[in-house]
C-alpha cells in the first residue's frame, strides 16, 4: 500500500482538479485505487468532481466539502475559502468499493442501502469490510450510522466526517465516483492489503457541573434536571449565552469552547467522551444540538481551550498509531478529520494543528477536512457520531 496528497489554492475549478490529480498520480508512481476529494464550496464542485472523473476513470472516488480548506503533511491550504485536498491509495491486493444513497426521509434505511452498495461495489459480498469511509449532510447521523450497523453489527470500525461549507448556510456536497450530490450519504467500504487503525477523541475536559436531559425532541435539548436547558446551561459556563437569553439566537460561535459531553466509555478507568455542540438558543429557552440526545442521558458540562484545540490533534494520531502499535516508520499514511468549530475557533493557528499532526506521523502523507459532523471508533471499538471531534485513521504501510 501507497499512499499520496495533493492540495492546491488554484481558484478555477477545473484546473485545479486537474493539477492536484496529475500531481498525485506523479507522487504514487501511477493511479490510485481509492481516490479521496476535500473540495471547498469556494469551487464549483460538479466541475471538480467531472474532471477528476475524466482523469480517474473508474476510480473509486468519495469526497465531501470542507469548511474553508484543507490540510495535509504540506500545511493548510486555503485562499478565501478555496481550497482543494486529495488523497490516493495504491494498494493492488486491496479493494475499495465506494457508493452514495439520497438520505430522503429515511436515514437508517439509506445507510442499510449503501454500505451493502459499497460492499457490491468493492466486489466482496458477504464479508465485512476492515473500514467503512463515510460522509453525509449533517443532521442525519446517527440514524445513516445505525442503518450501516443494521447490515454490519457494532464491531466494524466507522470513521469520516460530515460535509461543510464555509459558513454554515447549507451548501455543502458530496460526490461519488465523479458525480456530485446533495443530501446524500457517501461510503466507502475499505478491505486494504494492509491494517488500519482508528482513534476518536476531543480536545476538551469534563468539569464538575452535569445534570440528567430530562426533555428532549432529537436534537433539541428543552430540560436539563427539569429546568430550561439554556438558562442551567449559562449557569454552568459562567454565562457565555446570556445575551440570547429569553430572546432566542445563534450560539455556535460563543459554545465552541463550553460543549456538553456524554460518557461513551471508558478505558484504564477513566472515562472518554462524545460531544454535543450547542448551535442555537430557542425562544422558550431549549438548547438545538449537532447530535442528538435521549432522555435519561446525564450531561456533563466540558471545558476547552485554545491550546488543546492546536495540541490534541497530533496527540489523536499518536493515539491511532498506537491502537496498531505502530511507528511513524511503519505508516503509509492518514486520514484526518477536524471539526470546523474548532478550526475557526483557532483558524489562525491552524497551520501549527497540521505541524502537531506531521510531526507525529513522521511527516508521511496525509489529509485533513473540516467538518460540520464527526464520526469516529472509541478504544472499546464502538463508533459514534460526535461534534467538536477529532477522528484519525492511519494505514500500515504494506509491502507491494
Amino acid at each position: 500500500m501507497d499512499i499520496a496528497t495533493s492540495t492546491t489554492s488554484v481558484r478555477d475549478s477545473r484546473r485545479a482538479a486537474v493539477e492536484a490529480y496529475e500531481t498525485l498520480v506523479a507522487r504514487l508512481a501511477g493511479p490510485p485505487s481509492l481516490l479521496i476529494v476535500f473540495p471547498t464550496v469556494g469551487h464549483d464542485i460538479p466541475v471538480v468532481a467531472a474532471a477528476l472523473r475524466e482523469l480517474a476513470g473508474d476510480v473509486p472516488m468519495h469526497g465531501a466539502t470542507t469548511c474553508q480548506g484543507v490540510m495535509s503533511e504540506a500545511g493548510f491550504v486555503g485562499d478565501a475559502g478555496v481550497g482543494l485536498g486529495l488523497l490516493g491509495i495504491r494498494d493492488d491486493d486491496g479493494d475499495y468499493g465506494v457508493a452514495a444513497r439520497t438520505i430522503g426521509d429515511d436515514p437508517r434505511g439509506a445507510g442499510r442501502a449503501v454500505i451493502a452498495a459499497a460492499i457490491a461495489a468493492a466486489g466482496r459480498d458477504g464479508e465485512p469490510p476492515a473500514l467503512v469511509w463515510l460522509a453525509a449532510d449533517p443532521g442525519f447521523e446517527e440514524a445513516v450510522i445505525a442503518g450501516i450497523q443494521d447490515v454490519l453489527g457494532p464491531d466494524v470500525p466507522i470513521a469520516g466526517g460530515s460535509a461543510a461549507d464555509n459558513d454554515v448556510a447549507g451548501h455543502w456536497q458530496e460526490i461519488a465516483n465523479g458525480d456530485a450530490l446533495r443530501g446524500a450519504v457517501v461510503v466507502t467500504a475499505m478491505y486494504p492489503s494492509s491494517s488500519i487503525h482508528v482513534a476518536f477523541h476531543s480536545g476538551y475536559s469534563p468539569s464538575d457541573r452535569s445534570g440528567v436531559a430530562t426533555r428532549v425532541d432529537g436534537r433539541t435539548l428543552h430540560e436539563i434536571d427539569g429546568r430550561p436547558a439554556a438558562e442551567v446551561y449559562d449557569e454552568w459556563t459562567g454565562g457565555v449565552i446570556a445575551d440570547v437569553l429569553g430572546r432566542g439566537g445563534n450560539v455556535l460561535r460563543s459554545t465552541t469552547l463550553h460543549p456538553l459531553g456524554r460518557v461513551a466509555g471508558e478505558y484504564g478507568g477513566l472515562p472518554f467522551h462524545r460531544l454535543s455542540h450547542p448551535d442555537s438558543v430557542t425562544a422558550d429557552g431549549a438548547l438545538t444540538l449537532f447530535t442528538e440526545i435521549d432522555e435519561g442521558e446525564r450531561l456533563i458540562q466540558m471545558v476547552g481551550t485554545r491550546e488543546s484545540l492546536v495540541s490534541r490533534a497530533g496527540r489523536v494520531a499518536r493515539a491511532a498509531m498506537r491502537a496498531g502499535n505502530l511507528e511513524a516508520s511503519d505508516l503509509a499514511g492518514a486520514l484526518v478529520v477536524y471539526c470546523a468549530g474548532c478550526m475557526l475557533t483557532i483558524q489562525s493557528e491552524i497551520g501549527d494543528v497540521a505541524s502537531e499532526v506531521a510531526r507525529e506521523l513522521g511527516a508521511k502523507p496525509f489529509l485533513g477536512t473540516f467538518t460540520f459532523g464527526e464520526q469516529g471508533c472509541f478504544v472499546n471499538r464502538r463508533s459514534h457520531h460526535g461534534n467538536l471531534m477529532i477522528s484519525v485513521v492511519v494505514f500500515r504501510h504494506g509491502e507491494r
